[in-house]
């Protein structure tokens, strides 16, 4: 099997002539968390909607596993070949509870339709419950799991969100801003959830902007800028790259 999970060649992206992504060349190797940062508008959300199928390039390709392209693919299709991300704002059903936010998407994963899952929601089965209370005590909410999800707080709501991906057990996790709107306490709790995550081996392709967060789990960092990857390295060269320093944060030191 190739240690490069997920390549990204060659791809374009443009939106009324304004070029959102410029020849984008980037492996993600296996097992690793790599972290894309850049200013508002660089084009680091462009790059992941590519990758998820929300977006279609105007050029390049996107290869999965080794082989199996994306471009073309629906976003539910990726989905299920193992891709899953987390949005900037939580993707939850309100009106249901914790265990049952959970259950959902790991019984749409295995039948492919929300729909059909949620009418074997209503069976109990009890493999696709217990797989949700493993993944809930992940996130140390399996003592809440007959809350309402919308009762609450920002914080637990991105983390049930997650909790609602690791159930579906990807080979690949994107995560677009996970701390965003986080009190630092919240962020911190964040920030050990997903280096509990990292320990287990799952890739992960992380968009933030916080850098106390990038530098604490990150084991790679590619830097977008106007859309073109200016540089790629360990979290240890990017914060000593003039180049990063200057383009990012205007000559301030990361």
């Amino acid at each position: 099997m190739s240690n490069t999970v997920l390549k990204i060649e060659n791809v374009n992206k443009s939106f009324g002539g304004l070029l959102a992504l410029n020849n984008i060349n980037l492996d993600i190797e296996r097992g690793t968390v790599h972290a894309i940062i850049g200013p508002n508008g660089a084009g680091k959300s462009t790059l992941l909607n590519v990758c998820i199928g929300l977006l279609k390039p105007d050029t390049g390709e996107v290869t999965f596993n080794g082989g199996e392209k994306i471009i073309g693919k629906k976003p539910h299709e990726i989905n299920q070949i193992g891709l899953t991300r987390v949005f900037q704002t939580p993707e939850i059903f309100p009106d249901l509870t914790l265990l049952e936010n959970v259950m959902l998407p790991a019984l749409s994963k295995r039948d492919g339709s929300y729909k059909l899952s949620i009418f074997k929601m209503l069976s109990k089965e009890t493999d696709i419950k217990n797989e949700a209370i493993e993944s809930l005590k992940t996130i140390s909410m399996d003592d809440r799991q007959d809350v309402i999800a919308g009762s609450l707080s920002r914080g637990d709501k991105r983390r049930l969100e997650l909790a609602m991906c690791l159930v579906q057990k990807p080979e690949l996790l994107l995560l677009d801003e996970p701390t965003a709107g986080m009190a630092r306490h919240d962020t911190n709790q964040t920030i050990k959830l997903l280096k509990q995550i990292k320990e287990g081996g799952m890739t992960k392709i992380i968009i933030e902007h916080d850098m106390h967060v990038v530098f604490s789990v990150a084991d790679k960092i590619s830097v977008l800028a106007r859309g073109k990857i200016i540089a790629t390295g360990t979290p240890e060269e990017i914060r000593a790259d003039p180049l990063v320093i200057e383009a990012y944060l205007g000559g301030a030191e990361l």
